[in-house]
């Protein structure tokens, strides 16, 4: 199993270098692949802070990049929730992946963030 980074998906995503683009193809084609939630939270930070793109976008593409059956990550059920909760409730990535291991895993979180404990609450 292969680790990528955040620079490596954001190429395949945008394919905005198309030789590095068609490296992580290649990559993804031949091998399992991992991803890891820190991973995907800067993911999203750039494709939304840097590439200003809109969250429902974000959370289309990554959704996209996840149906692929090479891509795995320790629990895709936490982070499409995560990704639905980002796009959706318009709290930040990470807040979504809190509310998913709530929700999916059954975890107590802890926050002080209201707009997150009132959403908790509801489960």
């Amino acid at each position: 199993m292969i680790i990528i980074d955040a620079n490596a998906i954001l190429r395949y995503m945008l394919n905005d270098n198309i030789d590095m683009a068609k490296t992580v193809d290649d990559l993804i084609s031949k091998n399992k692949i991992t991803v890891r939630y820190e991973v995907m939270a800067e993911v999203v930070y750039v494709l939304e802070k840097v590439y200003a793109l809109p969250r429902n976008e974000i959370k289309d593409g990554i959704s996209v990049f996840f149906s692929l059956s090479n891509i795995d990550t320790e629990n895709k059920e936490v982070v499409l929730l995560a990704l639905e909760t980002y796009s959706d409730k318009k709290l930040d990535f990470v807040d979504g992946l809190l509310y998913g291991f709530k929700a999916v895993c059954g975890y107590e979180v802890f926050t002080f963030d209201k707009d997150l404990n009132k959403l908790m609450n509801r489960i």
